[in-house]
């Protein structure tokens, strides 16, 4: 069952979107070499405490931390820990989420360390971000699932390869229903499938996390031992890029977006709804 929300309710999660807002804006200052992803949970624990708010990481099927911290060829689910330290050149995707009142916020992004970063690293950054982008421009009342998996797809394939041959698009993970949980109905992929069909109607009160996640190489991954750590089975290095969306009778709501997704949409012509609590 997808769970529709009403707009009280998405005023609820516009809240707990804006607290996974400021903790990407703090982790993302703290991101720099010599910092450990154990400093950068810390940082996150901080900022959910000081806004009356809860991490809805921390526990989750047993996961230790606040946040998750992906460095390099880890893709997702990464454990912050004091051995992982950050060094220049480093790119490193943080995923970080929040609960308010029972409702849930969920977010992503690649941020780079420090400089001198191979051009192919900033442009699948880009990619990865701006498919993300082209998914939530496709989140339109109507559509149907699909037509956000088909924008993201179409996006990264439409761009011009990279050194390595080529971008892979992760396929065992995508985004989700978000609500109540953080991980609801339905399943999102990133890439259209015929066995998946078509998917779910989108109506107003649908609430989604987009989330992209592209390598430099393989689209396979593989799973560490401690049960949670996600990486390319090439070691290919790999972007993330996540934002919590409603959808409303006046167009999508980015939930996890300062300013709603304003500025993002309007580039490709779709105005996003009004901010709930301004």
């Amino acid at each position: 069952m997808v769970q529709i929300k009403s707009p009280e309710q998405i005023a609820k999660m516009r809240e707990a979107g804006l607290v996974v807002a400021a903790v990407h804006t703090a982790t993302r200052e703290a991101a720099v070499p010599g910092a450990t992803t154990k400093d950068l949970d810390e940082v996150a624990r901080k900022v959910i405490a000081e806004h009356g708010a809860t991490s809805n990481f921390l526990g989750y099927g047993g996961f230790p931390a606040t946040i998750c911290t992906s460095v390099n060829e880890v893709v997702v689910h990464g454990i912050p820990d004091d051995e992982t330290v950050l060094k220049d050149g480093d790119i490193i995707s943080i995923d970080a989420g929040a609960i308010v009142d029972g409702w849930h916020g969920d977010a992503a992004y690649t941020a780079f360390v420090g400089t001198g970063h191979a051009p192919e690293l900033v442009e699948l950054s880009r990619v990865t971000e701006e498919s993300m982008w082209a998914g939530i421009a496709a989140m339109k009342v109507n559509n149907r699932l699909v037509d956000i998996s088909k924008a993201i797809e179409s996006y990264i394939r439409r761009q011009p390869r990279p050194a390595t041959g080529k971008y892979g698009i992760i396929e065992d993970y995508g985004g989700h229903g978000i609500g109540t949980e953080m991980h609801m109905d339905p399943h999102l992929l990133n890439y259209v499938s015929r066995k998946r069909g078509k998917g779910i109607k989108l109506v107003p009160g649908v609430c989604l996390a987009i989330e992209p996640m592209v390598s430099l190489g393989t689209a396979k991954t593989e799973v560490l031992a401690d049960e949670w750590t996600v990486l390319t089975t090439d070691k290919s290095w790999s972007s993330h890029w996540e934002h919590s969306i409603a959808l409303t009778e006046e167009g999508p709501l980015v939930l996890t977006a300062p300013d709603c997704g304003r500025e993002r949409l309007a580039k490709y012509g779709v105005q996003a709804a009004p901010d709930p609590l301004a």
